[in-house]
């Protein structure tokens, strides 16, 4: 009888459904021991290691391919490589608008994958038949040719190609692996906050091996060997994302956002004369089992941005619609869709604070790389590429990492009250900030010396934190503001060098950032970076003092004030 019972037991456990309303590849309910967990979780974590290997193997060299095989200045290819690098993560709104609304995030992953592979081989080709020319240039020694506006033209289309698909694909992997654990489990759910960590981790491997192994080979001119390997590391990415199809769980797209918040707005426009009720009870909301929810919890109502009530508010006219059985969603919406709408109005403030640091970060692919080429980077008889310096910025990531994840972490949940979270999002980012502040400092000190350790805590808080308050319909567009976020920050700083090269060659002088780098003023570059994200950090504060966490049916008050609180 006790096996009978054990058999049974496991039988119902082979049956156990997710309960965050996953689906699997066939569209029917997921099941927990089949689908999802860690082993949809690794494949996406091999596949993200992959396709930033592939990705940095282009991005992390750019600038030097830009002054060394086409000929451009420092400043000139500082700035090409900040604007490229904005256009991936400006992609990133186009990938996440797709697979939010009409895709899915599989199949908005997978195309843009494709897309991806296409750069990659038009670069290599260019590469080998056009641009190295003579065979051999593009080393610290030996510069190459001029080239035709053709070529030219055909490279800016690849790497802009590689932008699209990197771009498309970044914020939707993220989101895609978080989606392969039901935060409903309490087991799954502390595994989906390990994830995020772990899919940073990855990104960094990728980077490292990309920095080190890529970035030899290209420093040494050898650039179409390097692309070709980029290109067989992403196509390795697209295979191994397609072989795990079959185990991942889905979520159905919600829908066009911009028409959801659209109709909020213009129904509180069309009642904005009328005064809202006290009582929230009072507003019109659907059943979370209701068919228009596509899936999507129920959030609760929140008090701030009150004359976006209004548009939950059921007049005589809606009434009179629901009698005759029609019902326009441009006149009434549900208190869900009004507070989708109030928690993106509460993120960007946060979002806004975040450009200042990805200025200061985006130094490490354009004027760090610079500096490195300027510098004596020679042990004993072997040279240091410029760009596998950051190397050590990267290995200090992951072991940054593995402490706050096993000692930082559990210390503070011990030091705060029993049974909760250790620092929050918002406490990490503010940590970021002031480790930023120092950096630049220490950057404008020192000259070359960049203490980045601070991204284990910057960008993991933002992806976890984009993804955790944005509501279901609209996860891919969180980890999307991330990277938007960098994408402003890169543009920031194209135009930040750009104005301090204009004001500071006049009188003939050689400007805060010359050709050669030695006879220019890089600490004060850095001081200005100290000084705005000082300010940055004070408005930071005030806004997380300010911000207040998205409250989902069937959480609890505790669980909510513990995730969103920020005290100093």
């Amino acid at each position: 009888m006790a096996c009978v019972e054990v058999c049974k037991e496991e039988k119902l456990k082979e049956r156990e459904y997710s309960k965050d309303g996953s689906i699997d590849w066939h569209g029917r309910p997921a099941i927990k021991a089949k689908s999802g967990k860690w082993t949809a979780g690794t494949i996406i974590l091999l596949n993200q290691g992959l396709a930033t290997l592939a990705f940095f193997g282009v991005g992390v060299n750019l600038v030097l391919f830009l002054t060394r095989v086409l000929g451009q200045n420092n400043a000139d290819a500082a700035n090409n490589v900040s604007k490229w690098t904005g256009t991936v993560y400006i992609f990133a709104l186009v990938g996440a608008f797709l697979s939010d609304s009409y895709w899915g995030r599989y199949k908005t992953c997978a195309i843009f994958q494709l897309v991806f592979v296409i750069g990659l081989v038009s670069l290599s080709l260019s590469t080998y038949l056009f641009l190295i020319a003579p065979k051999g240039c593009g080393n610290q020694e030996l510069p190459c040719g001029s080239h035709s506006s053709l070529e030219i033209t055909l490279f800016y289309l690849s790497i802009y190609l590689v932008a699209l698909g990197n771009g498309g694909y970044q914020p939707n992997i993220a989101t895609f692996g978080a989606d392969q654990f039901d935060e409903e489990d309490p087991k799954e759910g502390h595994s989906k906050v390990a994830f995020f960590s772990y899919f940073y981790l990855a990104l960094n491997l990728g980077s490292l091996l990309s920095n080190t192994i890529l970035g030899y080979f290209e420093d040494e001119g050898m650039w179409a060997l390097g692309f070709w390997v980029s290109t067989g590391s992403a196509l390795a990415a697209l295979v191994l994302f397609l072989a795990g199809t079959t185990r991942y769980r889905h979520f159905k797209p919600s829908g066009n956002p911009l028409s959801r918040f659209s109709q909020v707005l213009i129904a509180a426009i069309r009642k904005c004369s009328v005064d809202t009720p006290p009582d929230a009870d009072e507003l019109y909301d659907v059943d979370g089992n209701d068919s228009s929810m596509n899936g999507i919890r129920k959030i609760l109502h929140t008090e701030e941005f009150k004359f976006l009530d209004r548009a939950a508010y059921i007049s005589t006219g809606d009434v009179d619609e629901q009698k005759k059985g029609i019902q326009s969603t441009w006149r009434l919406c549900p208190v869900t869709q009004v507070e989708e709408v109030k928690c993106m109005l509460r993120l960007l403030p946060i979002w806004l604070c975040t450009i200042i640091y990805s200025v200061v970060f985006t130094q490490m692919a354009s004027l760090f790389v610079e500096q490195g080429s300027a510098m004596k980077t020679t042990v004993s008889s072997f040279r240091i590429p410029p760009a596998s310096m950051s190397s050590f910025d990267i290995l200090s990531v992951a072991l940054f990492i593995f402490l706050y994840r096993r000692v930082l972490d559990p210390l503070a949940a011990s030091i705060r009250k029993k049974g909760s979270r250790g620092l929050t999002e918002l406490q990490r980012m503010g940590i970021g900030l002031v480790i930023a502040v120092l950096a630049m400092v220490s950057a404008a000190i020192v000259e070359c010396y960049r203490l980045k350790s601070i991204r284990s805590f910057m960008y993991v808080g933002q992806l976890e934190f984009f993804n955790a308050q944005t509501p279901d319909g609209l996860k891919s567009f969180g980890s999307a503001l991330c990277m938007t976020s960098i994408s402003l920050g890169n543009y920031v700083s194209s135009l930040l060098v750009t104005m301090v090269m204009k004001i500071s060659t006049e009188d003939h002088m050689p400007g805060w950032i010359p050709g050669n780098l030695n006879k220019g003023h890089l600490d004060r570059f850095y001081f200005l970076l100290a000084g705005l994200t000082s300010l940055d950090l004070i408005v930071y504060i005030a806004c997380a003092r300010w911000y207040k966490n998205i409250k989902l049916e069937g959480k609890t008050a505790e669980n909510i004030d513990d995730q969103s609180s920020f005290k100093l």
